[in-house]
């Protein structure tokens, strides 16, 4: 996973980019924003920038890990990811792409 001084950089620009609505700006704003998501993504394993964002600020100084909404859930390690009869596979680099991207 990324450092938290990244994470902390990725997060504050896709919530700066977000609250512009940067999903109805221009092309070059859209584009950024997207690759932003795309980053937090990579950097923290996961497949949707929801995810991301949940990942990524548990990974700051401060978090806490009774904040997390997933408890309850069997923990996967980073890198993987469950599949449907319960078992782990590793996260091919596709499956970010398609989910992030």
């Amino acid at each position: 996973m990324a450092h938290p001084a990244v994470l902390t950089k990725l997060i504050e620009e896709y919530t700066a980019l977000s609250k512009l609505d940067a999903h109805n700006g221009g092309p070059q704003v859209r584009q950024r924003l997207e690759d932003v998501a795309y980053t937090l993504c990579v950097s923290t394993g996961t497949r949707d920038v929801d995810a991301a964002l949940v990942a990524a600020r548990h990974r700051l100084p401060g978090a806490r890990p009774e904040d997390d909404s997933v408890i309850g859930r069997p923990a996967v390690p980073a890198g993987r990811t469950s599949d449907a009869v319960g078992g782990q596979r590793e996260v091919q680099q596709a499956d970010v792409v398609a989910s992030c991207g």
